[in-house]
């Protein structure tokens, strides 16, 4: 099973795909701890997720592989902003940043700069992402395009959504797999105080 999920995962980060790509969102997979976010494919196999180190558990996220190992450190700063480095060498390979943008109760907004893009000059946006932490829903931009979206899982006849559990489609481009999610953590991250207290509550819909 654990070579068939690094199989997975490996064919998931050849940074293209042909058809959109549903990836699971939840706090409660049963391989893992309690309380570790992982991002599951629709046989519910991990293909991220995600470390808080314990000693800096608020300010430092490690996004890992199936098989554990790390891909992306994220680091949050004072200001609100967040830097990318590549793997788990402390802040050394930089490879993009995050400025918050607008973070109200209903909308959240966020500009992300990749540095291998931008080694010249003025910084150039070259993500957009927009959304509501509290619908747990978001659409990340590049241009006029979309690259990837969440949303809550509805189903027929429900009347609540609960909001533990939501879904990630990633749509064909060129874009690492694996920086998309770490951009998704980070907007899950950097929600408003107000909506953070609100959201073990499900949505009625």
């Amino acid at each position: 099973m654990l070579e068939a999920e690094v199989e997975d995962a490996e064919n998931l980060a050849m940074a293209h795909w042909p058809i959109p790509v549903d990836l699971f969102v939840s706090k409660k997979h049963p391989s893992l701890p309690r309380g570790l976010l992982a991002f599951a494919d629709s046989s519910g196999n991990i293909l991220f997720r995600l470390n808080s180190p314990s000693h800096h558990p608020k300010k430092t996220l490690r996004l890992l592989d199936s098989a554990g190992d790390p891909l992306i450190s994220i680091y949050r700063h004072h200001d609100g902003s967040w830097q990318g480095f590549k793997g788990d060498d402390g802040q050394k390979d930089l490879l993009f940043q995050v400025q918050r943008v607008s973070n109200k109760f209903a909308r959240t907004d966020l500009e992300v700069f990749l540095v291998a893009e931008n080694h010249q000059g003025e910084l150039t946006c070259d993500f957009k992402v927009k959304g509501c932490h509290f619908q747990r829903s978001c659409t990340i931009y590049k241009g006029d395009s979309i690259v990837a979206q969440t949303s809550l899982m509805h189903k027929l006849r429900q009347i609540y959504v609960s909001r533990r559990k939501f879904q990630l489609t990633m749509f064909p481009s060129f874009v690492d797999p694996a920086l998309i999610v770490a951009v998704v953590v980070i907007f899950l991250v950097n929600g408003p105080k107000k909506s953070k207290i609100l959201d073990k509550l499900p949505v009625s819909i």
